[in-house]
């Protein structure tokens, strides 16, 4: 099976569909698949429910999908760096589910392992409990939450090899791994494609049966927040 595919929008033929579902793998700026989103967002492919941690900021990853209207909803657990995220929520343009943050991994790598939901005490007594199932444990209240399978996942890692093996750099694993064994298709985006091989199996984070469609390219790696400090002098 022939994983490597010249560009995003190559890697994402006969995939996309209006109403779908897309997990998309980073925190923050961290990790993210920038050149898949942006493909998406020139498909013009709408009314997604977009399974993420955030939803980047206002003019980069999924900010460019928001400021194009594409998104239906989103499933995440933070919204405060992007302020065109914030104001369609408050507005009523936009459908949101809130998920403590770790509650959203889990219930992602729930769904890559075929669990179909599971039992937790965060949200306990919160407004993220309203229309739970609950359950005691030992004499303490659970909730249930369910496990999330996406239509489409779309991913980035530092280096992949030919048979969709991936590597991630440092803290850009975050969601990522998670995400790729949650996805009916899975697309990874790589910054190097290295030969079959060069892992060694040990290291690899997660393994190419999990991935389905490979590219790679430049990315920015842009920062959030750049905060730096006056000069010294000597």
């Amino acid at each position: 099976m022939n994983k490597l595919y010249s560009d995003a929008k190559a890697s994402l033929d006969g995939l996309l569909f209006d109403g779908m579902t897309i997990m998309s793998g980073g925190f923050g700026l961290c990790g993210i698949p920038e050149l898949l989103i942006a493909a998406i967002r020139d498909s013009g492919v709408k009314d997604l429910t977009i399974i993420s941690n955030n939803a980047g900021v206002d003019d980069f990853g999924l900010g460019l999908l928001l400021e194009t209207r594409q998104i239906k909803k989103m499933i995440s657990s933070y919204v405060g760096e992007n302020k065109e995220f914030e104001r369609q929520y408050l507005n009523g343009e936009l459908e949101l589910e809130f998920n403590p943050q770790g509650t959203l991994a889990e219930r992602c790598r729930a769904g890559g392992a075929g669990i179909p939901g599971f039992y937790t005490k965060t949200g306990v007594g919160t407004m993220v409990a309203d229309g739970k199932e609950h359950k005691e444990f030992n004499g303490e209240t659970y909730i249930l939450e369910t496990g999330l399978v996406a239509d489409l996942s779309i991913i980035k890692a530092w280096k992949g090899d030919a048979q969709g093996n991936l590597i991630y750099n440092k803290t850009a694993l975050n969601f990522n791994h998670d995400m790729a064994t949650a996805g009916k298709v899975t697309i990874a985006e790589v910054e190097e494609i290295v030969p079959v091989g060069t892992f060694d199996p040990a290291n690899i984070h997660t393994p190419g049966i999990f991935i389905q469609r490979l590219i790679s390219g430049p990315h920015e790696k842009r920062i959030e927040k750049v905060t730096t400090r006056k000069r010294e002098e000597a």
